[in-house]
């Protein structure tokens, strides 16, 4: 290109070879490609030819001055040993959370190679674990009766919920029944009375590691959290169906508390299309933030949804737009968000970020057999003043779930 074009350097096409086709190829998800595409947009463009522009806010990082190869040498010996999150357009709270995510692979490291006890420690662990399975097993509820669910929330091709809050019952039920099982099963194991089989000792050393067990997982929904959070977790979210279940659908949707939350925004949309006669592969969302307030009747087209977080950025009640987020604060309450199917032509415009919704920190997921990611729920419009390439490579996203 440089031999061809002397003159008139074609940007846009080396942006699109480098991207889309040199690195573009081996980056499948869409989420990823995008961030690739703003953080090439920073170093690709004409400004870098003017000795005032630079990569980062600090100054640190800028293109040298046109010289000789020992001037370029002596230029990279005096950048910074140590990358400042601001060089990758990162928030200074990056630096926390890879600190952290270190500390917790060491020490999971630690764990992993410990030899396994023996003798009196065995003793100590066997008390240890007959203790927690009595703490899951009194906090653990009853199934849901589903024939009861749905005599009283029948099929109804006006009100989709009806289906969403049955089908949820039902993948609970199956996690709670698992955990049930296991649990009844491993305190016989201890007590001597059935054999100890190697499921049921990986079960006993992930709860006694406070992890979730893999025979638990295979069965839940995505979480990262450790035991005695996952269990309080479960525990509301199986309160919610059954809040729901006695009194009725909420006025305010807990939308962190659903297994499968893809079921949920379905089922707006489903309403909104049969009420009105529209295919539903015709329809979007608008999404509304909301100030502070209590809801006291449910949204008649849409739903209210609140129980997300941000990470990378906050919401200014008071400017009502995302602003950076606070020191040392990695994660911020999320603001109440209205959300109301619309057919995609008639989508609401205005300057916002485009903030991909996740169900976990770890943010990748796989493909389901559904056709939808197992981690990525959907885009979200946020206002802000900002262009979005600031919030992308920020890394800035919602998430459903915290790993705490």
């Amino acid at each position: 290109f440089l031999n061809e074009y002397p003159e008139d350097l074609p940007l846009q096409a080396l942006i699109y070879l480098t991207g889309e086709c040199n690195y573009g190829g081996r980056v499948t998800d869409a989420k990823d490609r995008r961030t690739l595409m703003s953080i090439l947009d920073v170093f690709y463009n004409f400004d870098v030819f003017n000795d005032e522009y630079t990569f980062s806010s600090s100054g640190n990082y800028y293109a040298p001055p046109d010289g000789e190869y020992p001037s370029y040498i002596e230029f990279i010996k005096k950048l910074p040993l140590t990358s400042a999150p601001e060089a990758f357009g990162l928030h200074a709270n990056a630096d926390i959370t890879k600190d952290q995510k270190e500390t917790d692979l060491f020490l999971a490291s630690l764990a992993t190679s410990q030899s396994t006890a023996s003798g009196g420690a065995n003793k100590g662990k066997d008390a240890a674990l007959k203790e927690i399975v009595q703490v899951v097993k009194n906090k653990m509820p009853e199934p849901f009766d589903l024939e009861y669910a749905n005599y009283k929330y029948p099929v109804m091709y006006l009100e989709s919920m009806n289906t969403v809050l049955c089908q949820e019952m039902v993948r609970f039920n199956r996690l709670i029944e698992v955990i049930k099982k296991s649990i009844a099963d491993l305190a016989k194991a201890l007590e001597g009375l059935v054999v100890m089989s190697g499921d049921l000792e990986a079960l006993g050393n992930s709860m006694y590691d406070g992890k979730i067990p893999a025979l638990w997982a295979g069965k839940s929904y995505p979480s990262l959290k450790p035991l005695p959070s996952y269990v309080d977790d479960l525990c509301k979210r199986l309160k919610m169906l059954q809040d729901w279940l006695d009194d009725g659908p909420p006025n305010v949707f807990w939308i962190s508390g659903f297994y499968f939350t893809h079921a949920f925004l379905t089922g707006i949309k489903q309403n909104f299309a049969r009420r009105n006669k529209i295919p539903i592969d015709t329809l979007g969302f608008d999404y509304t933030c909301q100030p502070i307030r209590e809801v006291t009747e449910k949204h008649e087209v849409g739903a209210f949804v609140n129980g997300m977080f941000l990470e990378g950025a906050r919401w200014d009640y008071d400017a009502f737009q995302l602003e950076d987020s606070e020191p040392k604060v990695l994660y911020s309450e999320a603001p109440m968000l209205l959300v109301e199917p619309v057919e995609l032509t008639k989508r609401k415009s205005f300057p916002h970020y485009e903030c991909p919704l996740y169900r976990t920190t770890e943010r990748k997921g796989t493909l389901a057999t559904t056709g939808h990611s197992t981690n990525f729920v959907m885009d979200i419009q946020l206002p802000s003043d900002r262009p979005q390439d600031y919030w992308i490579r920020g890394g800035v996203a919602l998430l459903l779930e915290l790993s705490e």
